[in-house]
């Protein structure tokens, strides 16, 4: 645990993981709020709730890179007061939206969603050393987890004991609050040594998207496709056993056991690769299907759990290694979006699974994702730095570098 001391001990570090689990266990919450607002408010069907959430999905993926981009030109402060101001209207006007206007302002809601975890990741990177941080991933990854299980969780216990319209407003206060503490906070985006290469030209996007950023991004989409199929899969299961009821205990103890495999991996002196952390996490996910009772589930998903944060940390930390100080943001927002974008496909590509096959088929589904993303991933990063580097060299006579296409 001393590296965790070590972590928190940096100043201003504690207050920013304090308030950025604020903002993120709200903007968690957000979809769940949504889906019961047009279920129970608008008393539509679950496609249309679907449409919404799509919707918003689909902004918070594309927003990301673009507001990635104006942290690194504008700056910090000026991208929070948009996206507070952004997400305090959305979410006062939610309750008095007809349906076909929710569906619009939602999609613009998530453009200019509060970037509370690529900023807390870009923090995390400026403000730790290289032997720190690795300890500080592991933190923001059980962060996530911490999220996922009290946000839904709080959404769905307001909406039936108050109502869709106080939780709407709820969330988008938790929102605000959220996002107002991180610009008082105004965390740097940038250690004190990138100084000079912050202010030089901006590097051309062909020269940090290589082969090793690319695989990075792709196993961030491959992890969350895995877990977005394994949250259904588990509902799925549980339906034929007729204990749907009990899919909030399994998820609970997923949970648990992401935050304490977490810990634990942050704590470790030696690291494990990417691919190879991912590649655990589809081969330990595929025999959950085996599972066919709540009790037998909650023991099979414990492998699972226990692989998902380290997985995730370890992918944020490769992230930030390899993005140029220049373009951190703009690199912090394509992995948020890689990852919104592979929970976006992992439900509908298992419900595709469990509806040819069996429940069980959607675990197996969901493993053989992450098992793909990890094999790409690996095959991409052992592509040799040197040969990328000699590839961006301009050829004799040349006036300026060039790339040879990629196959």
């Amino acid at each position: 645990m001393t590296s965790y001391r070590q972590v928190l001990a940096v100043p201003g570090m504690a207050p920013l993981l304090g308030v950025s689990l604020l903002a993120r266990t709200a903007i968690t919450a957000d979809v769940m709020a949504l889906t019961l607002f047009v279920v129970l408010g608008l008393e539509l069907s679950y496609a249309a709730a679907g449409g919404v959430a799509a919707a918003l999905t689909a902004g918070v993926a594309l927003g990301g890179p673009l507001l990635g981009r104006m942290i690194d030109s504008r700056g910090l402060r000026l991208v929070l007061l948009v996206t507070v101001t952004a997400q305090v209207v959305f979410w006062l006007g939610v309750p008095v939206l007809p349906y076909g206007l929710l569906l619009v302002a939602s999609f613009v809601a998530g453009l200019l969603m509060v970037p509370a975890q690529a900023v807390s990741r870009q923090a995390i990177a400026a403000m730790t050393t290289a032997q720190q941080r690795r300890a500080a991933f592991a933190l923001e990854s059980v962060q996530g987890e911490l999220s996922y299980i009290v946000g839904p969780a709080v959404v769905i216990l307001g909406a039936s004991t108050v109502s869709p319209d106080v939780v709407a407003w709820g969330v988008g206060a938790a929102i605000l609050a959220g996002g107002v503490g991180i610009a008082l906070l105004n965390p740097p985006m940038h250690a004190q040594d990138e100084t000079d290469a912050v202010a030089a030209e901006r590097p051309p996007r062909r020269q940090w998207l290589d082969a090793r950023m690319i695989a990075a991004l792709t196993m961030a989409f491959g992890t969350t496709t895995l877990l977005s199929g394994v949250d259904l899969a588990i509902v799925a299961t549980l339906r034929e056993a007729g204990q749907v009821s009990w899919a909030a205990v399994v998820v609970v103890v997923f949970g648990v056991s992401s935050v304490i495999g977490g810990l634990v991996y942050g704590a470790l002196t030696r690291p494990l690769p990417t691919w190879l952390l991912l590649a655990l996490l589809g081969l330990v996910t595929i025999p959950a299907g085996l599972a066919h009772d709540w009790r037998w589930l909650c023991v099979a998903i414990v492998g699972s759990g226990l692989l998902t944060a380290p997985t995730l940390g370890t992918v944020a930390d490769a992230v930030s290694r390899l993005a140029p100080p220049g373009v951190r943001g703009e690199v912090t927002g394509l992995q948020s979006s890689a990852q919104s974008a592979g929970f976006a496909l992992g439900s509908p590509l298992v419900g595709v699974a469990i509806d040819l096959s069996v429940p069980a088929g959607g675990f197996v589904a969901a493993g053989l994702a992450g098992l793909t993303a990890a094999g790409t991933g690996y095959l991409l990063s052992r592509r040799s730095p040197a040969r990328q580097r000699r590839r961006t060299m301009p050829e004799p006579g040349a006036g300026r570098p060039t790339l040879s296409k990629r196959p």
